[in-house]
């Protein structure tokens, strides 16, 4: 298997493990709503890319604010992540603002759980 093989196979597995750990959010989250596995697909990448273009150049912008609170706002900023995916997708909801910041803790958990049980799954 060639190395590009080998990295689309990763990013597809990872991929699909953020679509589960989305799901397994909402189910532990009570203000964190997504309608079927297909949004839940679509959700983990917005949220990738969301993460990717927009989550640096607020990191950048709020960094004031984020040393004043011994790092406590980069929790607002994730949840604020979750919240702008969610208002881009039909059948994905996050109901407030604990809602988002506590969704984006648990979300982070489960996804290092997942990372750590299927580590060499996609290697």
């Amino acid at each position: 298997m060639t190395s590009e093989n080998s990295y689309l196979i990763h990013a597809l597995v990872t991929w699909l493990l953020n679509a589960c750990a989305l799901m397994v959010t909402s189910h532990l989250i009570p203000g964190m709503e997504i309608r079927s596995f297909g949004v839940a697909f679509l959700a983990a990448l917005v949220l990738a890319v969301v993460n990717t273009l927009v989550l640096p150049l607020l990191t950048v912008l709020t960094l004031p604010l984020t040393v004043l609170t011994l790092g406590i706002f980069w929790l607002f900023l994730n949840g604020a992540m979750l919240k702008l995916a969610a208002a881009m997708i039909d059948g994905f909801a996050v109901k407030g603002w604990l809602a988002a910041v506590v969704g984006a803790i648990v979300l982070t958990v489960i996804q290092g759980l997942f990372r750590f049980v299927f580590k060499g799954l996609a290697t």
